[in-house]
């Protein structure tokens, strides 16, 4: 019982800095350290990452995480896990209205450089806005949750716990860095998305 309430405590906790956040981006309070931040990665990343970072926008893409994601509950075999599948369609569902309504244009054409690696059909509602990132949201999500259900695990060292912890981790700063440098994103895009997920994960935990 300790343990839910203090997970419920951090998933409101980073909630509410997602709204506040949120607020700031609107009031374009982080514009120079969005474009100075883009411009460093694009001029310290070589263009041979074009194509390895582009991969990763795939694998983000809704359809991929929500069928690794039915796939990880169905093995969880828990019905506790439809609030997880609730959480997960709340955070597409506040990413939406951000888009519609938090003013926050992407980054211009000449900086885009992702490449067209998998071909497949995807669900994507085009906005005049950025914000949040729905991939960096669903990467923190996903990991955030396994990382909770792994730290819950009585049957995983802590040798292995470490182990997977910084594989998840790894994959998120991956996912962050790639939004940035491939144009997709400013920072704070990624920034408001993994902090949505982020919160929306911790918050699904609780009641799971």
């Amino acid at each position: 019982m300790r343990q839910r309430l203090i997970l419920l405590i951090a998933g409101l906790f980073v909630l509410f800095s997602f709204v506040l956040f949120s607020y700031l981006v609107h009031k374009d309070i982080f514009t120079n350290f969005d474009f100075d931040t883009t411009v460093k990665l694009q001029d310290n990343i070589s263009r041979r990452f074009d194509n390895k970072f582009s991969i990763l926008s795939d694998i983000g893409a809704f359809e991929i995480m929500l069928g690794f994601l039915i796939l990880l509950l169905f093995a969880l075999r828990k019905i506790r896990g439809i609030f997880i599948l609730g959480f997960f369609g709340i955070f597409h569902l506040i990413e939406l209205y951000g888009k519609f309504f938090v003013d926050h244009f992407p980054p211009p054409e000449f900086m885009l450089r992702t490449e067209r690696i998998i071909n497949f059909p995807q669900f994507h509602i085009r906005s005049e806005n950025s914000y949040p990132s729905g991939h960096a949201g669903r990467a923190a999500f996903i990991t955030i949750l396994i990382g909770l259900l792994i730290w819950r695990s009585k049957k995983i060292t802590w040798k292995y716990k470490v182990l997977i912890w910084t594989v998840l981790f790894s994959y998120d700063l991956a996912m962050i860095v790639s939004r940035i440098y491939l144009g997709e994103h400013w920072a704070t895009d990624v920034i408001g998305g993994t902090l949505l997920g982020g919160s929306l994960a911790v918050l699904s935990i609780v009641l799971f």
